[in-house]
């Protein structure tokens, strides 16, 4: 469902020259599987996710989602795909219906087709007690819900969560993981991106572990577990970083030694 090979991403900066926000990452998620993208800020995680949505072009590589190429047929890949974050804006004055049915009428969905889905949706996100609510009036977690159902009106084969439960309280989070766990089993491709690691174990059948532009490791939580280990996944986490930093430390150091800066 979705195959990124060697994907890279170039920024030009002022003091550091050509820098890469992604550097030769590679990865596949299949239907029905839940995909951790893990990593600290920085680490290129939200660059990939964008790529993928075709918000931004990738400097190299290929992305393809659903069968489509992000580069060549971006439109029909967001046609397939759905992504929540953890700020994504509202209208204020359009009630919660209103801009779930706004979403539904730009992918082209027809009145009939429309009004049952959000009805559907609504009663599968527990949202129909703030249907009518203006989005200036919402919680936080209203406006999650929301953002979740507009993502989901065209039903998509491919879904994003970048950071979606940040901010919410626990029970909006709870009930989010249940429904990203119904969306898995009904056979969608998922990417969960976030930095709280007891969802990454709980919700994840394979794991990513991004850090620099680069992925570090990736495999399912006891394989990860076995080849460096470490039980807990939190430890397991902050070695593998300190290590990768440790290493290009130990570059670093070498290249000065090759050109005579140090002895």
């Amino acid at each position: 469902m979705i195959q990124v090979q060697h994907l890279t991403k170039h920024y030009e900066d002022l003091h550091r020259g050509t820098f890469a926000a992604v550097d030769g990452v590679s990865f596949t998620v299949g239907s029905g599987e839940i995909f951790g993208l893990l990593g600290p800020n920085g680490a290129g995680k939200t660059t990939v996710l964008r790529i993928l949505s075709t918000v931004l072009s990738p400097t190299s590589g290929i992305a393809n989602v659903a069968g489509h190429d992000v580069v060549n047929d971006p439109a029909e890949v967001r046609r397939r795909i759905g992504f929540v974050s953890n700020n994504t804006a509202m209208y204020d004055r359009m009630t919660a219906w209103e801009m779930v049915e706004y979403f539904g009428r730009l992918h082209g969905m027809t009145p009939a087709t429309l009004s049952e889905r959000i009805e559907t949706l609504f009663t599968q996100l527990r949202m129909n007690d703030f249907r009518d609510v203006p989005g200036g009036k919402m919680s936080t977690g209203m406006k999650q819900k929301v953002s979740i159902a507009r993502a989901m009106v065209h039903d998509p084969p491919v879904l994003i969560f970048d950071e979606a439960t940040l901010g919410l309280d626990v029970m909006v989070a709870r009930n989010l993981l249940s429904v990203i766990r119904d969306l898995r089993d009904c056979g969608k491709c998922l990417i969960f991106s976030t930095h709280i690691m007891s969802e990454v174990e709980k919700l994840c059948d394979r794991i990513a572990i991004m850090h620099q532009g680069r992925i570090l490791d990736s495999g399912t939580l006891e394989a990860l577990r076995g080849r460096h280990g470490e039980q807990d996944f939190e430890e397991l986490f902050f070695g593998l970083l300190s290590k990768h930093e440790q290493g290009e430390l130990r570059s670093h150091g070498s290249e000065l030694n090759e050109r005579g800066v140090i002895s």
